[in-house]
This record gives C-alpha cells, structure tokens and sequence, in this order.
C-alpha cells in the first residue's frame, strides 16, 4: 500500500532558516539518513521538499480557460513543507515512520514533533464511486 507522509511545519519565515547552523546541520543530516534508510529497503517512492509559502500561488481557472492566481500566503498559519510517498505493507508502518520523521531533530536536537498528515494513496476510485 502507497501513503503519501506529508510534513507540516511552523509559519512561513519562522524556524529552520533562522535556526543556528549546527541544528540545521543536523536537521538536514536527519533528513539524509531518513531517505537513505527508505531507499534501503525499498520502502521509499519519492520524497521532495517544498519551497516556502512566500513563494507559492494559488491557482484556478477564469471563465475563459486561462490561469487566474492568487497569493502570496507567508501569514499561514502553518504550510506543507515536504513529502514522502511510500509503498509499505500496512498502515501502521506508515504511522511509525510518520513518527519517525516527527520526531526530526530541531535547536538543541530536541524532536520537533511537528505534525506529519498521513494518507494512502489511491491506484483509483473507491469501488463506490464508481
């Protein structure tokens, strides 16, 4: 089963950029040997992070077919600011490494314990649906 582990942090401009470097050193080094640990035993489908809310739009479409945009958004709240997809045998080994990427070290080495959203990802519509 497919779970996309999606990481929601702090406010945009508050956080990791303005951390000392050591602990974003270290944070970052979380995050490497996280993956590597994935890509190892074949669990990881991809991960990526994302730019900051100061850099996101919001998008939909006009009447006549062509983009209208919306935002900035750095006053939210909190943002997306990564993800990983990974393919495991059971939901609750999704949970424990939605924990696991919690538990990412922030200043000091203390676990962040930020919120990390877990969904399966659907291969297509509930039968119900259909």
């Amino acid at each position: 089963m497919k779970y996309m582990l999606m990481m929601n942090t702090m406010k945009a401009g508050e956080g990791v950029p303005a951390w000392p470097k050591k602990d974003l050193q270290a944070h970052v080094a979380f995050m490497m040997s996280f993956v590597k640990e994935l890509q190892e035993s074949g669990e990881l489908v991809a991960a990526e992070g994302l730019a900051f809310p100061n850099q996101a739009k919001v998008v939909r479409a006009g009447k006549d077919g062509l983009p209208i945009t919306d935002g900035v958004f750095p006053e939210s709240k909190e943002f997306l600011a990564g993800y990983w997809i990974v393919d495991v045998d059971s939901p609750e080994r999704a949970y424990a490494l939605a924990a696991r990427a919690s538990a990412a070290p922030g200043i000091g080495g203390e676990p962040l314990n930020v919120p990390i959203e877990v969904r399966q990802v659907m291969s297509a519509p509930p039968p119900e649906m259909l």
